[in-house]
């Protein structure tokens, strides 16, 4: 059972998969990961309330997880690619509905698969 990364750093790394061998969906993955590591939705409203305040109107999901991998990339749990791009798109959507006011900000897209 992999601990739980609430706080940064954390160096071991467990890999998400499903118990019967078959791959998990990617919202699957991300729920995991996410419950692994609260952290990273933490650190990515962190990034993008002092990037707006500081009077930008549009910000990436792609630059601010760029922005955290170079910071903390060794520091995530249950994911081999630590921080998974296929996480971006999750990740942006959990940062508008916890910040409305942020929905202007970011393009999000419709989801290719679940």
């Amino acid at each position: 059972m992999a601990v739980v990364q609430d706080e940064i750093p954390g160096l071991v790394i467990h890999t998400v998969r499903q118990p019967d061998g078959k791959a998990a969906t990617i919202q699957a993955q991300f729920e995991a990961f996410h419950q692994l590591n609260p952290w990273v939705l933490r650190a990515l409203e962190q990034l993008a309330a002092d990037y707006l305040k500081r009077g930008a109107k549009r910000v990436g999901i792609g630059m601010l997880f760029e922005v955290l991998r170079w910071r903390y990339a060794i520091a995530t749990e249950g994911d081999d690619f630590r921080l998974n791009n296929s996480y971006r798109s999750r990740y942006v959507r959990l940062l508008i509905e916890r910040h409305p006011e942020w929905q202007s900000a970011f393009e999000v897209r419709a989801l290719r698969t679940d």
